[in-house]
């Protein structure tokens, strides 16, 4: 097994095949890891308790069994599973200072983070179709949406980022590992491991692009049914029902947001600030796995009012 650290001569190369990954922490911060891991746990339990509640009481309260909530469901299921995708490396390295993962369990995990965040991108341009069929047509919503027609599409998403995903691993598997073993990140993703390779990766390299190119396409689908919406809004005579029906988009282009924004940061900083701060790329990279599962249900619970008077009522029943 070989062990290499960043500390280490770029000079000190073998040849021996690598079981071991190396993932880092926050570089020039690794005597305060300790103190980084409690915030980092309490996002973790804050983000599980928060998609669970909402999952919880989604499945109990029969006045929520609608389109709009079951894909909110599966919103929070998506966010369930990145974190607990991302939970193991994070707390070895912060909380256990061992940062070493296998290469079995480095590919796999990357295999789950990225099915899980494609499912979120996923369900995010379901929900915005969502929200564009309830204002264009809402005497007809329910008919267009039904409850088999809602799980249909959420199966069909699920079913293909599984399929889209799978390749990833299974080239990884492929590749020799012989020259160095440090990632870049706290969690293991697929571009990270295969530009570690020091046989032929071409493969992953076109394939990562198509993968990046269904990313892209799902957020110009958002995009598109928000100018939709927007042009359907426009056109509504009243500023009341006007405001009404932005009022409920706003939890999911927050939601977007959050989502996207960290991506495409990481993106511009790759793509135009190759020599800049390694500290602000890995802060990038551990907000986009952090946060989203953290504040889409606080976002979800403060701006939808049914989501967060059961929420109320739930905990207003346990005082009492």
């Amino acid at each position: 097994m070989i062990l290499k650290y960043s500390t280490m001569s770029p000079l000190n190369i073998t040849e021996d095949k690598i079981s071991t990954f190396v993932l880092i922490g926050i570089p020039g911060m690794e005597h305060v890891h300790f103190w980084i891991s409690i915030p980092i746990c309490l996002i973790y339990i804050i983000a599980a308790l928060g998609n669970s509640t909402i999952l919880i009481i989604i499945k109990t309260e029969p006045s929520l069994h609608e389109p709009m909530y079951y894909f909110l469901s599966m919103l929070a299921f998506s966010d369930l599973c990145l974190s607990f995708s991302s939970l193991p490396t994070m707390l070895r390295i912060f909380l256990f200072n061992a940062p070493g993962i296998s290469v079995d369990a480095c590919i796999t995990q990357e295999f789950f983070i990225h099915t899980f965040t494609a499912m979120e991108s996923s369900v995010l341009v379901i929900m915005s179709f969502d929200r564009f069929i309830a204002i264009r047509n809402p005497l007809r919503y329910s008919s267009i949406l039904t409850n088999v027609r809602v799980m249909q599409i959420g199966l069909g998403f699920a079913i293909r980022c599984f399929l889209f995903i799978l390749p990833f691993p299974i080239t990884l598997k492929r590749l020799r590992y012989c020259r160095e073993n440090l990632l870049s990140y706290s969690y293991c993703l697929h571009q990270d491991i295969m530009r570690l390779a020091c046989s032929d990766n071409r493969v992953n390299i076109i394939y990562g692009f198509f993968i990046a190119i269904l990313s892209m396409l799902d957020f110009s689908v958002i995009v598109i049914s928000y100018v939709l919406i927007l042009k359907t809004v426009l056109g509504i005579a009243s500023h009341q029902e006007r405001f009404k029906a932005l009022n409920t988009c706003v939890s999911h282009i927050c939601a977007v947001l959050i989502f996207y924004m960290p991506i495409i940061s990481l993106s511009i900083v790759h793509r135009f600030a190759k020599h800049g701060s390694t500290l602000i790329r890995i802060l990038i990279a551990n907000i986009f796995l952090l946060v989203p599962p953290l504040m889409n249900p606080i976002v979800y619970c403060v701006k939808t009012r049914q989501i967060k008077e059961k929420v109320l009522g739930k905990l207003w029943l346990k005082k009492t």
